[in-house]
């Protein structure tokens, strides 16, 4: 294989694996990871899938009024992982999540760090890895 031939091949190579990467939003830009929420309320919709999973939560916002939040969780492989099924959150479950804020506030988005259910003590505080 000549020179000019390695170094097509190498340009090639990592075209394929910088275009899935470049594929995926950064955290940094939709959240502020400066900063932590905790809101309290009840599941409305739990999508257990990939890329991340998504909870949705009716709770008070800020401004007092009970909004539907959504709330970014990690994907199927990582979950799974840590003992988390599409069975393990229900609608209507009363949860405690702490999580990093989405940059527009009127969106009430957050990405989750950690949620609680009282009723029964379960909880998850993991990564998105």
């Amino acid at each position: 294989m000549s020179t000019i031939e390695r170094i097509v091949c190498g340009v090639v190579a990592a075209l394929a694996v910088a275009q899935p990467v470049a594929a995926h939003h950064s955290f940094t830009a939709t959240y502020d990871e400066t900063q932590k929420v905790r809101i309290e309320g009840e599941i409305a919709q739990f999508l257990f899938r990939n890329p991340h999973s998504m909870i949705h939560v009716t709770a008070p916002g800020p401004d007092g009024n009970v909004h539907r939040w959504a709330i970014e969780w990690a994907g199927v492989s990582a979950l799974a992982g840590n003992g988390v099924t599409h069975e393990s959150l229900r609608i209507g479950d009363h949860v405690i999540v702490t999580g990093n804020p989405g940059r527009n506030p009127e969106e009430y988005r957050m990405r989750l760090l950690s949620i609680d259910r009282p009723v029964d003590g379960w909880t998850w505080k993991g990564s998105f890895e």
